[in-house]
C-alpha cells in the first residue's frame, strides 16, 4: 500500500516560512497570494499483512502521524492510502 502524508502547521500557529514566501511572491510578480502555508509531504510504502482490513492500514497509519510524523499540538496532517 503507497501512503502520502500531508503535515502542515495548525491556523494560528506561527509559519515563518510561509510568510516568507508570501512576501516574496509578490516581489516576483504574483500577486494575489494570500495565507500560504508551507508543510511536509512524506510518502511510504507500507506492507501490511495479508488478509489485513483497509479499517486496519488506516488506523496505522493514524498512530504513525499522531506520535511520529507529525506534533499534533502544533501541526494538522491528512493521509491518503492507495491500496494498489
Amino acid at each position: 500500500m503507497n501512503v502520502r502524508v500531508y503535515v502542515t502547521p495548525k491556523q494560528g500557529i506561527l509559519d515563518p516560512q510561509g510568510a516568507t514566501v508570501e512576501r516574496a511572491l509578490p516581489a516576483l510578480g504574483f500577486q494575489g497570494v494570500k495565507d500560504v502555508r508551507i508543510g511536509r509531504f512524506i510518502e511510504l510504502t507500507l506492507d501490511m499483512p495479508q488478509g489485513a482490513t483497509p479499517e486496519a492500514a488506516d488506523a496505522l497509519v493514524d498512530d504513525m502521524c499522531k506520535r511520529l510524523l507529525a506534533n499534533p499540538i502544533i501541526e494538522d496532517y491528512t493521509y491518503a492510502i492507495d491500496e494498489g
